[in-house]
């Protein structure tokens, strides 16, 4: 298979001889000097199994969203070769972000204390690029560095929305509140969207009923008891 990207947590690879995008899951987790935290753009360090595990995770809740009616650019998964199959998509370097509580960057950037509560829910958009620290970023600068086509940034708010319907309750029944969570999307020739990436403890901030913020390598053990 042909390397596409290799990114922090995860590698991109094309078969060519069929024309489906495989996802390697990585054991590599974000943080920052053996800290792991979902907010950071960095790798804080290596767990053993966690690639694995995120798959396992991830294959669970994006057959979750088709359920509900939610496109995903999900076809498969082989959990032995921490691999997942799914469609060849253009997908912009750009992260939607819904927030039900204040916490981590946002904290950082407007000097807010930590959880105080949306409602609605606080939507933005992040690009994803970390020498710049993935800034805040509008449709129209997008537009301007010929990210997007027309109706998909409108189409990814609306997906992040209804992604965090499904995931609140679904991890609201594991003892979970969802704190915050990002998504990437993806789009066609024929300009439908769909959900991208993974679906795992590395996308979301959440708190225990104890009001403990677990880290994504605790949060995965936790989730991964729940959904086995």
């Amino acid at each position: 298979m042909k390397t596409l990207y290799d990114g922090k947590t995860k590698t991109v690879m094309l078969d060519e001889a069929t024309g489906v995008v495989n996802l390697f899951f990585k054991d590599t987790a974000t943080g920052e000097d053996g800290m792991f935290d979902p907010g950071y753009n960095t790798v804080g360090g290596s767990v053993e199994g966690k690639g694995k595990i995120g798959l396992e995770i991830s294959k669970y809740f994006f057959e979750l969203m088709e359920k509900n009616g939610i496109p995903t650019h999900y076809l498969g998964a082989d959990i032995d070769k921490n691999l997942m199959q799914v469609k060849q998509l253009t997908v912009p370097k750009l992260e939607f972000v819904l927030r039900y509580f204040t916490a981590g960057s946002m904290c950082r950037r407007f000097t807010l204390e930590e959880g105080i509560p949306f409602d609605p829910p606080y939507k933005e958009v992040t690009l994803k690029d970390d020498e710049q620290g993935d800034p805040l970023i509008t449709e129209r600068i997008c537009f301007m560095k010929d990210m997007l086509i027309p109706g998909v940034w409108d189409k990814g708010l609306e997906l992040v929305e209804q992604v965090g319907e499904v995931l609140k309750k679904e991890l609201a029944g594991m003892g979970l509140t969802l704190i915050d969570f990002k998504i990437e999307v993806g789009f066609d020739k024929d300009g439908n969207v769909y959900v991208v990436d993974e679906i795992t403890p590395d996308i979301w901030r959440v708190r225990d009923e104890n009001g403990v913020i677990p880290n994504q390598i605790d949060c995965a053990k936790m989730i991964l008891e729940k959904i086995r």
